[in-house]
């Protein structure tokens, strides 16, 4: 039987590294591998269907599903982030707690980037910050159009400014992103975390909620799966091997260059677990359906969208 040929856009992750290197085929799939960057992908399957596979946005997913756009996923979340670690202040803002937000300008990627609306939604539901009393700032256009709340403050980033010059000069007191500021990067003395112990939030989050937040999902044309229904089991299975394989990776104690990699995770072990990153329906599911009442909340999406509605079907007994 020939070979189904399938393009699949994937970040170049660790977990994703057996895909490119070769170690993990998918019996019947003639494979083509593209690496691109996030927004561009996101933008590119949304809009133009490039991709026959890719790894996109959970919450522009869930725009995508709610307005009857032809794309269908399989439990698979290539990208995983906690809010706290990617949560930044202008240290002369006068910001020491999350209240502090309130009445503020805070920017963000954009108001439907999945790390945004988790980061909105743990300021109400985890430390008691009503995210409507917030004005937004956003620093691109929604990857896929809804109706917002009538009632949102949000303002768009002035032609040639960008999120971190505005947070290192104060023009915003606060950033929520999913990509690390150049300002924090480059150790700007005027810019710090939100939280100075952001590994200590995030491991009494996990305690409370029990789960690593999803960012992204795996995500099929509608035509695709139409075709070939084998495909998404095939791809879970897939995936499964790949985080496996990558697992595998960390029993030589040099393999990252991090000089006490290995330390590290035996400390991320004892605080959240050894599979944080499990695919598949049953253990993601008050993760999801937690992002589902955020995205509601929000704006984003018409109704809560319930599980069965977002997975191709023979995925979810997974």
């Amino acid at each position: 039987m020939a070979e189904v040929p399938v393009t699949l856009a994937l970040g170049h992750y660790d977990r994703h590294m057996p895909f490119f290197d070769g170690t993990i085929a998918i019996d019947g799939v003639a494979l083509t591998l593209i690496n691109v960057d996030s927004v561009e992908r996101h933008n590119r399957m949304l809009n133009d269907g490039a991709y026959d596979v890719a790894e996109l946005s959970l919450s522009s997913y869930l725009v995508a599903r709610d307005r009857g756009l032809p794309f269908t996923a399989v439990p698979v979340f290539p990208r995983r982030l906690f809010s706290q670690s990617n949560m930044y202040r202008n240290l002369g803002a006068g910001i020491e707690s999350p209240q502090d937000l309130v009445g503020r300008r805070v920017g963000l990627s954009s108001y439907q980037t999945t790390l945004c609306v988790l980061a909105k939604g743990d300021l109400h539901h985890e430390y008691g910050v009503p995210w409507k009393e917030i004005r937004w700032v956003v620093g691109r256009e929604q990857a896929v159009e809804a109706d917002l709340p009538a009632d949102l403050k949000l303002d768009v980033v002035p032609r040639g400014a960008n999120l971190s010059d505005m947070l290192a000069q104060g023009d915003i007191a606060a950033l929520l992103v999913s990509r690390t500021p150049r300002c924090f990067l480059d150790r700007d003395a005027r810019v710090a975390r939100l939280f100075s112990q952001p590994r200590d939030e995030e491991a009494a989050y996990f305690r409370r909620n029990g789960f690593f937040p999803i960012m992204h999902v795996l995500t099929f044309k509608d035509e695709t799966l139409r075709e070939h229904p084998w495909l998404g089991a095939a791809f879970l299975d897939a995936f499964n091997r790949a985080l496996i394989e990558c697992g595998r990776h960390w029993e030589d104690p040099n393999w990252s260059r991090l000089a006490w990699g290995q330390q590290y995770l035996d400390e991320e072990i004892a605080l959240i677990g050894r599979d944080p990153w499990a695919n598949g329906v049953k253990a993601n599911r008050a993760n999801i359906e937690r992002f589902v009442e955020y995205s509601h909340e929000q704006g984003l999406i018409s109704r809560r969208l319930r599980l069965e509605e977002l997975f191709a079907p023979p995925t979810l007994e997974t």
